[in-house]
């Protein structure tokens, strides 16, 4: 009998979890458009209420705080607006601070201009160096206000930033915070009060939900960034377009089931422990705190493009990098910022897994990357 895959891709995407399948198959077999007042039009306004609940619920949010999009990439292009409403006044920021480690939609810089956005270095483990955030913060003209944009773990090499720090010193300078949680959401606790930031962007397809849905959740403040998508008064005209129902409930049932996972967070850490010390294998990110299901590992000697082949030919599923920058060959924009040498951040693979991985997945797939290096590298020492 063929034996089943190994898929540790999950910071790509997660498998969809059965609840959220069963949330979508629920809302496709339904009539109604969420902004009728009939009763089928209440029907699904309610299973979107339902799931806006749920998602607030995963990040310590107010549901009414909760405002959905088309994925991860809209989120975040839509809260980095130089224009942002605050109660129902309206004000300017003039500059975007960001860590240099940032996904590509974060690093566009949203809606401000290039020659508005400034990068702040981070240290060897990829964390953002808080003396250099202070610079850029302390170096603004007089009257004018920033914000800052920080993910709160990365999505290559799952090392995790300390948001509540950067967004005390933030405040400071009267900058708003905005952190990009799409890769920490279910596998770490995330609470927007206790980050202290203005905005949290969220993902489904990361939690096991559908691909094509993610979320803005505003702080209990009445700050809210200008719409991106207008022309229409869904989502309390902060994200016109008629809703997508079946993928908001199938993320709501997601984040939901995703709070059992951070039960099982100890286990992770042993299992990504585990990777970390695979044969060959030299941990990138070593010294800072990760997530508890994200390992991203170098092995010198080796390209990256060449052990993901291997193993994909062996049944094992994993990244050489962020799948958003996939089909690229030159080297991440996080092992530069790290200041990994080319040779070895060439070599960089991300392993990850999540809500359906089992101890049996971790150990065969160390069976299978002992006989992949073995054939690739002959002679290879288990790295010190």
């Amino acid at each position: 009998m063929t034996r089943a895959r190994i898929y540790l891709d999950y910071n790509a995407g997660a498998p969809l979890r059965p609840q959220a399948r069963a949330a979508m198959i629920e809302a496709l077999q339904s009539v109604g458009n969420p902004s009728s007042v009939h009763a089928e039009g209440r029907a699904a306004r309610g299973r979107i209420e339902a799931a806006r609940r749920k998602i607030a619920t995963l990040v310590g949010g107010s549901a009414d705080r909760v405002i959905f999009t088309s994925g991860g990439t809209e989120a975040n292009v839509t809260v980095l607006s130089p224009r942002q409403r605050v109660g129902a006044g309206e004000i300017r920021l003039e500059r975007l601070i960001i860590g240099a480690t940032e996904h590509p939609s974060v690093l566009a810089g949203g809606r401000f201009a290039a020659d508005q956005i400034d990068r702040v270095e981070v240290d060897d483990a990829g964390v953002i160096r808080l003396d250099h955030l202070e610079a850029a913060l302390a170096a603004l003209p007089a009257g004018q206000r920033a914000l800052v944009s920080v993910m709160l773990a990365n999505n290559e090499t799952g090392t995790i930033q300390p948001v509540a720090e950067i967004a005390r010193i933030a405040r400071r300078f009267g900058a708003l915070v905005h952190a990009d949680a799409i890769q920490a959401a279910g596998r770490m606790p995330v609470d927007i009060a206790a980050l202290g930031v203005d905005f949290l962007t969220l993902s489904a397809h990361k939690l096991g939900g559908p691909q094509g849905i993610g979320a803005i959740v505003l702080s209990g403040d009445l700050v809210s960034p200008l719409p991106l998508v207008t022309g229409g008064g869904q989502e309390k005209y902060a994200r016109a377009g008629t809703e997508n129902v079946a993928a908001i409930a199938g993320f709501g049932a997601a984040a939901e089931a995703s709070l059992a996972d951070l039960g099982r967070l100890d286990e992770w850490r042993g299992w990504r422990d585990d990777l970390a010390a695979l044969p060959g294998a030299v941990l990138v990110g070593a010294g800072a705190d990760r997530l508890p299901q994200t390992a991203a590992i170098a092995v010198d000697g080796l390209r990256a493009e060449t052990l993901v082949i291997a193993l994909d030919l062996e049944g094992v599923a994993i990244s050489a990098g962020s799948a958003c920058s996939s089909g690229k060959v030159q080297v991440s924009h996080v092992m530069r910022a790290m200041r990994l040498a080319d040779m070895r951040a060439g070599s960089v693979v991300r392993l990850s897994f999540g809500w359906e991985t089992t101890q049996e997945d971790i150990s065969r797939f160390g069976e299978v990357w002992g006989r992949v290096l073995s054939r690739l590298m002959p002679g290879m020492t288990r790295a010190a």
